[in-house]
């Protein structure tokens, strides 16, 4: 049985497009985010693809699911994996848990697993994130 590696470093993210799903002015509320992160560290993609579906409970807070199409690198490892991410989200920031799709590895990252967070405060430009993984 393969070892579990602890890795980490920061990830940055743009192109926030949000549209409301269904009727609006009143919560509970849904909407749809598209999201495009940069990471840096023990996981490099220049530009990921993100599809998040957010459950507002109030004007700024709520949870949300998603997934996260990671195409780069992990410690050196070159490939894709899909990201299965849950959050919640308060005035102050977001805290979110997030696991490998299992079978979603390619290239030299066939066979990824694994499981990870990070923890936003509003304002920060750069998040923190911790990935612990293991290549079968």
């Amino acid at each position: 049985m393969p070892t579990p590696v602890e890795t980490g470093g920061r990830f940055t993210f743009a192109d926030w497009e949000e549209t409301p799903v269904g009727p609006q002015g009143a919560t509970p509320r849904l909407a749809h985010a598209r999201v495009t992160n940069a990471f840096t560290g023990g996981v490099e993609a220049a530009g990921t693809s993100c599809a998040y579906t957010i459950a507002y409970d109030g004007e700024n807070t709520g949870s949300y699911s998603g997934m996260e199409l990671v195409a780069g690198s992990v410690d050196g490892r070159k490939g894709s994996f899909v990201l299965e991410e849950r959050g919640t989200f308060d005035a102050g920031g977001t805290v979110c848990r997030f696991e490998v799709v299992p079978g979603s590895g390619t290239g030299d990252l066939v066979g990824l697993t694994g499981s990870g967070g990070f923890t936003y405060r509003h304002g920060d430009t750069s998040v923190g994130y911790a990935f612990t993984y293991t290549l079968s």
